[in-house]
């Protein structure tokens, strides 16, 4: 095996990428220019050691806490629940939200071994025993781990602090169809309707 099979299968590992996308992306970079391939493979091999978690909320970040955690124009009254780090950038990307984060880390699946001390949830806990916490926002992802997951932490919370918890609404997209909508994204569809 050369150094281009084993690039490509490396390179196949990555999710969403095929062989044949990674024996393109091989092809590309034995075209581009040596500086960008010494610039790329710099970033990739400081990865690891530049990028943590935020002590605060979960997130990644190169510098500790993270600057949404940091910031102080956020609404620190509002915490939105994610899955993984990755859920904070799509959020934020997606703009309009100006609260803070906390990232559990995965979900509740016993079947996979994962039960909730293998997830953060203690370090929610505390935040919210803090004070100041009005509102929690559940935005696991509308699957049975995550939808148990949202509840386990509703119950929890609910049972000892006076704090809001709402859930991310769910249903059909902005230009979707109804004839191609599952039963239970209709079904979700209707009991989250709102007021016209």
């Amino acid at each position: 095996m050369n150094i281009i099979d084993e690039l490509t299968n490396s390179f196949s590992r990555l999710p969403g990428i095929g062989k044949k996308s990674a024996a393109r992306i091989v092809n590309h970079l034995l075209k581009a220019e040596p500086l960008y391939i010494q610039n790329f493979s710099r970033q990739i091999s400081e990865l690891q050691q530049k990028i943590k978690p935020c002590s605060v909320c979960g997130a990644w970040t190169e510098n500790d806490p993270c600057p949404i955690c940091s910031n102080p124009l956020r609404d620190s009254s509002v915490i939105c629940i994610v899955e993984q780090p990755q859920d904070v950038q799509t959020i934020e990307s997606a703009g309009g939200y100006t609260g803070l984060f906390h990232v559990l880390g995965g979900v509740i699946a016993p079947l996979e071994g994962v039960g909730p001390d293998r997830l953060n949830i203690a370090s929610l806990v505390k935040r919210v025993s803090a004070g100041g916490i009005k509102e929690i926002i559940l935005a696991t992802n509308p699957t049975f781990e995550g939808d148990s997951t949202a509840l386990y932490i509703q119950k929890i919370l609910s049972e000892k602090y006076d704090v809001k918890i709402t859930r991310l609404a769910t249903g059909i997209p902005v230009g979707g169809d109804l004839e191609y909508a599952d039963k239970l994204t209709l079904a979700r569809s209707f009991r989250g309707r709102t007021s016209f």
